[in-house]
């Protein structure tokens, strides 16, 4: 397979030399931990355990409510505090559980134990991945479990690794590729397993020249594997650009990748789902990156979920005297957070920080939009974001929903591309859940009336 490009992007710079180097090492944390049990799609889970209840590390501690939604285990062992509201990750406050570290990390029965998954039935893997609470460790947190039954499996062709890691910055699926690419292919044999008639693609940027040695060498010699190198540019590991790239047809609106024939997880997906099938591990820590001009020690972490960043960037020693701001996730994606002391959960792949606020010194040069088109170039989905900023800014939630937005995945091409400094990504992620809101009682309606 040649070099794939897609339809807009942008070429932010890197910023990967700051932690591309550094290899992944295990955090433990010494504080207490929280965990809200909401951390993936869907309904919250359902806690488990009380005040003052024992815990081992990979023991359950909230049970998922519904098809959609995901258990959630513990990562360390020792005694719950409280299960209460805490602050998460977006300022809110929801329930949580919150518990006192041992410091022991002593093992909960059968975590850890090998199981042969080629004797595995279908049922039995895909049971494996939902009991171990498996979501896309990519920032959707979407349960992996539901994408293994898709309605026709019978016509799923290809099951594609996303190694693009495409957001400036983030190096923790590149350093996963290079320390533990076995991981991820017999993560790929299991879905494989699922569907036999498939191939297996590992997507990745050409900026990661030794994960894609990596990978080639980890898959030598199986004619069911193929690694598709991918021209740097963002967002390059967008779901449908990625489709595109592999089946060559372009993912029509409010579709999902099962349609064209593919199944799309993550690299750090795909390793969970081994751990999960092959060593009875459920998904309880994940690699992080920590970079940005404001890091003090730029790195890349195993890092147990629960853990506070505050305990990853303390304020002494983690953090660049003058640091302004610390963003969950990337450069073009990630959120900024209301203080370290939230804690990092399924969703979370990095803490960015900065020594300016580039939020702070656009809203300084902030103009009217001039119409220039800019944004609608560089957007990979070629949608027209200045009509659905002036939906959102009017509170016309219907205009926004009949401009497409609801396609909108927010990946922040379009405040790149902005001379007028326009907050458009912003207002996306404040106007699209109301939007998503509307357009569900909008449907119940249409089913109701038939």
């Amino acid at each position: 397979m040649g070099i794939y490009n897609f339809r807009g992007g942008v070429h932010p710079k890197g910023y990967k030399e700051l932690s591309a180097d550094k290899p992944l090492k295990e955090f433990l944390p010494s504080g207490e931990l929280v965990f809200p049990v909401s951390q993936h799609v869907g309904k919250p889970a359902i806690p488990v355990v009380k005040r003052n209840d024992l815990v081992k590390v990979g023991q359950l501690i909230a049970r998922a409510d519904g098809f959609i939604s995901s258990n959630i285990h513990s990562s360390v062992s020792g005694k719950v505090k409280a299960v209460e509201p805490r602050l998460n990750n977006a300022g809110v406050m929801v329930e949580s559980i919150v518990i006192i570290n041992d410091n022991e990390y002593t093992l909960a029965e059968g975590v850890g134990e090998k199981t042969d998954y080629t004797k595995l039935s279908a049922k039995e893997i895909i049971d494996k991945i939902k009991d171990a609470g498996v979501v896309g460790l990519g920032g959707a947190g979407f349960p992996t479990f539901v994408k293994m039954m898709p309605q026709k499996p019978e016509e799923i062709r290809w099951i594609v690794a996303n190694g693009a890691e495409c957001e400036p910055g983030i190096t923790c699926d590149d350093r996963l590729m290079q320390e533990h690419p076995e991981e991820i292919v017999e993560g790929m044999k299991i879905v494989l397993q699922l569907f036999p008639t498939a191939k297996a693609v590992i997507a990745i940027e050409t900026n990661k020249p030794a994960a894609i040695a990596s990978m080639k060498k980890a898959i030598a010699g199986d004619n069911r594997f193929s690694v598709l190198e991918l021209k740097v540019k963002y967002p390059q590991g967008g779901e449908r650009n990625l489709v595109h790239a592999v089946t060559g047809q372009y993912m029509e609106s409010a579709s999902l990748p099962a349609s064209l024939g593919c199944i799309v997880d993550n690299v750090a997906t795909l390793a969970a789902i081994y751990k999960a099938v092959a060593l009875n591990t459920p998904l309880y820590e994940r690699g992080l990156t920590v970079t940005g001009d404001g890091a003090a020690q730029p790195a890349n972490y195993i890092v147990k979920f629960g853990t506070l960043a505050s305990e990853i960037i303390p304020d002494e020693g983690g953090l660049k005297p003058g640091t302004k701001k610390v963003l969950l996730g990337g450069p073009m994606m990630g959120m900024a957070i209301p203080n370290t002391d939230i804690p990092l959960e399924k969703r979370n792949n990095a803490l960015t920080c900065y020594l300016e606020d580039e939020v702070e010194i656009a809203q300084g040069k902030l103009t009217n939009c001039i119409r220039c088109g800019k944004c609608i170039r560089v957007c990979p989905l070629g949608l027209y974001p200045q009509m659905m900023a002036e939906a959102i800014e009017k509170n016309n939630l219907q205009r926004f929903i009949d401009v497409h937005g609801l396609d909108c995945i927010q990946c922040g091409t379009c405040n790149f591309a902005c001379p007028a400094k326009r907050p458009l990504t912003q207002l996306f992620k404040q106007g699209k859940p109301l939007a998503m809101a509307l357009n569900r009682i909008n449907q119940s309606k249409k089913e109701g009336s038939k």
